[in-house]
């Protein structure tokens, strides 16, 4: 019996434009879709008149679902995974099935597509010749001793953050940085109310404090070539 398939697609952050004609021809050819929410993907199914069936699958639910999953593709079913917005498996769901894939010998084709921190960090103008990707930093326990990290860190730096933290992330960043450190902060990438702050942690910081932040954020923090000024995390915790 021939093994199945799998397919990761990527789908729009914001602008339904940003579909792919690939992507809309592999949810057309499928036999299902795997969805992070139903509602949400079949917002975009019905825009492109994509009729292949929903079914959930995320963080809550695909423990339960694997092994079922992987039986399905083994006997040959060609199956594809989406998240809400953007590649699954970027902070997303989508890492546990492809490991899954690894492990049984089933193949597996990752679409090219949409990323938020990809454009974000265009758009900071910093040296991207090295950069580290965070996802999302802790909430509470060891978020101060990631932050002094960054701070450390001479490669420039992405990450997502919420609108109700990004004050507070700013602020921290702010007090473990050097005041001439810069950072561009950019929101609803691919929406209609994209922005994108340039300038130091001080003058992004002035400038959210002065329009309520709204949507969803990726921050890039630039490197820190000179560490004069800057706390260390030993120091912090010493």
């Amino acid at each position: 019996m021939t093994v199945g398939r799998l397919y990761l697609v990527p789908t729009p952050i914001g602008n339904l434009g940003d579909m792919t004609y690939r992507a809309v021809e592999v949810l057309n050819t499928v036999s299902k879709i795997l969805a992070e929410d139903t509602r949400t993907t079949r917002v975009l199914l019905n825009h492109y008149q994509i009729g292949t069936r929903l079914e959930s699958f995320h963080q809550h639910n695909e423990h339960g679902k694997l092994a079922s999953v992987i039986q399905e593709l083994l006997g040959g079913a060609l199956i594809a995974q989406v998240s809400d917005a953007g590649t699954p498996g970027i902070s997303d769901p989508g890492f546990l099935l492809a490991r899954a894939c690894v492990d049984a010998g089933i193949p597996f084709e990752v679409l090219p597509g949409a990323t938020a921190f990809v454009p974000a960090l265009v758009k900071s103008g910093f040296a991207l010749h090295q950069f580290r990707f965070e996802g999302f930093l802790p909430q509470k326990k060891g978020r101060q001793t990631r932050i002094l990290a960054l701070a450390a860190n001479p490669d420039t730096t992405s990450f997502y953050e919420s609108p109700h933290k990004i004050l507070k992330t700013l602020e921290q960043l702010k007090a473990a940085c050097a005041e001439s450190r810069r950072i561009s902060v950019s929101r609803e990438i691919s929406k209609k109310f994209e922005e994108t702050v340039n300038g130091t942690i001080t003058e992004v910081l002035t400038h959210f404090q002065k329009h309520a932040p709204k949507g969803e954020f990726v921050v890039v923090l630039e490197g820190c070539n000179a560490k004069v000024g800057e706390m260390s995390v030993e120091e912090e915790e010493g």
